[in-house]
């Protein structure tokens, strides 16, 4: 994603003058902010498209775009919009902090290198900012810090829906649009996303009889993060969990439903290719217990890679805050 005009304008000539223009819409989805950002952005900044064509409805050309990603770029460091648009119309190169600043407010040293970030982070909380920085400048000290404020200050739940997971996320995209570019960035972020929860996690609870809940990937899925965070807040909530972390093997899964008999069971899946709905009815019909008082337990189907693929009569929790409130529930009865 560039962050000069030059490279607008290498974008114009390819596009054309006309059938290459972008509606307001289209360029929200772009930059990954919303339409109305964009108008705003328009109205009040003047960063609207230099040219006009007929009718009520606005065409952005890519050169209209460049400007606006300068825009996004600034503003995701932190500096306020009003500064931010003078630089993106002035057509300022990017850098990782505003002028005269380090990511943590103060003065920088003389001389010191900023490489530009890039990542669009739209109106999102402040900690989001902060600690994308972090992470693109590799600074594991300022990043444990910024993750664990962020926890202490907002609760685990909320710090992950609206902090972390939307810093994940903004990486996540400027990996896919970079050629694989910042791969060690995603990867850098997430190790220091799991430590920071597990630094932030009071000890194991003691498993209960019929209170335990076990939580694994299907076997081919080694996105173990949201699982990790799953496990901390319910850990938080002195429920007992188990933890089996990525790619468990189906024939290990059983195993350990029949060993620890318990009251429910997740099921992460982050593609659809590997979501096992065999597997997961499979297990839901598992029981153990004395005759007469046979139990099974309460299967969640949990990720993105279950979309589509509904299994009849198993929870599929829209997002943390619901799973943690349905394994809360189970373990309560």
């Amino acid at each position: 994603m560039s962050a000069d005009s030059g490279a607008g304008e290498n974008r114009d000539s390819e596009l054309g003058p006309q059938e290459g223009r972008l509606t307001t819409g289209e360029v929200a989805r772009r930059l990954g902010v919303a339409p109305t950002t964009v108008r705003t952005w328009d109205r009040r900044y003047g960063l609207g498209p230099e040219a006009h064509t007929g009718g009520r409805h606005r065409r952005w050309t890519a050169r209209d775009v460049a400007r606006l990603e300068r825009m996004c770029a600034w503003t995701a460091t932190g500096l306020p919009p009003a500064e931010a648009a003078r630089l993106a119309r002035a057509g300022e190169p990017l850098m990782a902090d505003p002028p005269g600043q380090t990511a943590e407010g103060a003065p920088s040293a003389p001389g010191r290198s900023r490489a530009g970030s890039g990542l669009l982070l739209g109106d999102e909380r402040q900690e989001c900012r902060g600690i994308a920085r972090a992470a693109l400048r590799l600074d594991g000290a300022a990043l444990d810090a910024l993750l664990l404020t962020a926890i202490a200050e907002h609760g685990l739940v909320p710090a992950w829906t609206e902090v972390i997971m939307p810093t994940l996320q903004a990486v996540g995209r400027k990996w896919e649009t970079s050629g694989d570019r910042y791969v060690e960035v995603e990867h850098f972020l997430s190790w220091h996303v799991s430590g920071a929860l597990r630094r932030s996690t009071p000890n194991t609870v003691a498993g209960r009889a019929g209170a335990t809940t076990v939580l694994a990937c299907v076997p081919g899925e080694n996105h173990t993060l949201p699982l990790e965070v799953l496990f901390a807040a319910l850990t938080e909530r002195d429920v007992p969990v188990r933890m089996f972390g990525g790619a468990l093997p189906a024939e290990s899964l059983v195993a350990a439903v029949r060993r620890t008999g318990p009251a429910a069971v997740g099921l992460w899946a982050q593609s659809r290719t590997i979501a096992s709905r065999p597997l997961a009815q499979f297990v839901a019909g598992m029981e153990w217990g004395v005759r007469g008082a046979r139990r099974r337990p309460f299967v969640l189907t949990l990720g993105p890679g279950w979309a589509g693929q509904a299994v009849p009569g198993l929870a599929r929790p829209a997002g943390l805050a619901e799973a943690v409130a349905a394994l809360e529930a189970v373990v309560a009865h």
